[in-house]
């Protein structure tokens, strides 16, 4: 009987699953976000559990979280229930509050720009 964990994938095959770029796939393995075994001649090879893997980077990427971040994040989700939802909040929690230093610093930066543009056409 053949289960998910038997499915070997190419990297070609893993970026149509998860519409990635096969170069954004090399990048996440060079970063150690993901693991692949390597045939004879050096050709990358990925399970189903990668797909899961690539779905989750993306979607933290998504969410504005760099990758050193989600190196760090992606632990979490061996653990089930309450521990991912703790160990994901920390890292979520201060990512927004670190989005929301950069609004108010644009925010700033704004309300600048138009002092300056009400000067220049004064």
């Amino acid at each position: 009987m053949s289960g998910p964990h038997d499915d070997v994938l190419s990297i070609g095959e893993l970026s149509r699953r998860t519409r990635a770029s096969v170069r954004s796939i090399r990048h996440y393995e060079q970063s150690g976000l993901l693991d692949a075994a390597r045939t004879s001649t050096g050709h990358r090879r990925f399970t189903a559990d990668d797909v899961e893997t690539v779905r989750r980077i993306r979607l933290l990427l998504d969410g504005g979280l760099s990758l050193a971040v989600i190196a760090k994040v992606l632990p979490c989700f061996a653990d089930e229930g309450a521990t991912l939802d703790a160990c994901v909040a920390e890292y979520l929690r201060d990512h927004l509050h670190t989005v929301q230093e950069r609004i108010a610093h644009l925010d700033r930066q704004r309300e600048s720009i138009t002092r300056l543009q009400q000067l220049v056409s004064a």
